[in-house]
């Protein structure tokens, strides 16, 4: 039977690095924890809040600077908690979904201006770790800074096999679709 938190252990795409395993310094697991719940702005196992403690079987290497953490997943579901150094690691963290009374406390009292309107043309990246393609396309869906829209890449046209993607608005002029960062 797998624990959900042993899930994590195998989704982190990391390992200890040679100098830890031989030093023994691993990283803060409760420095996570802590910084995952100021990032949803709610504790661990609330509405809102990662699921569960990081796993404390994980032996990931000390991360000598500062933790990256984005929402990951369609429904924003997860945090993906990311050591951004050489011998980095990342491993996803699962959140509980808001609801009734806190999620309407936590959404914004109006929604934001929209930057992008529909039929607008902008320039659409797909960036990964070390390489960003751009090419221009246009925006099917307005939507404002953190959206992600649906965007057809130039040259492509519907019924022909070639379908429409999603991107997240970056800026006025911008949309990304984020590979594998």
């Amino acid at each position: 039977m797998f624990r959900p938190t042993l899930l994590l252990a195998l989704a982190a795409t990391a390992l200890p690095s040679a100098v830890s395993a031989q030093t023994g310094t691993f990283a803060d697991l409760s420095r996570i924890d802590a910084e995952v719940a100021a990032f949803t702005g709610a504790p661990v196992g609330t509405p809102g809040g990662a699921r569960h403690p990081v796993d404390r079987r994980l032996r990931l290497a000390e991360c000598p600077g500062e933790l990256a953490l984005d929402w990951h997943g369609r429904r924003a579901d997860m945090v993906r908690v990311e050591c951004p150094a050489l011998s980095g690691w990342q491993l996803f963290v699962p959140v509980n979904a808001m609801t009734g009374a806190a999620a309407a406390a936590n959404s914004p009292a109006r929604p934001a201006a929209p930057v992008v309107a529909r039929g607008q043309v902008l320039t659409i990246a797909v960036e990964g770790r070390g390489f960003s393609v751009t090419q221009q396309g246009e925006a099917l869906e307005a939507g404002a800074v953190g959206d992600w829209i649906r965007v057809r890449p130039e040259g492509t046209r519907p019924g022909r096999g070639q379908e429409d993607v999603r991107a997240r608005i970056e800026n006025p002029g911008r949309a990304v679709i984020p590979l594998g960062r």
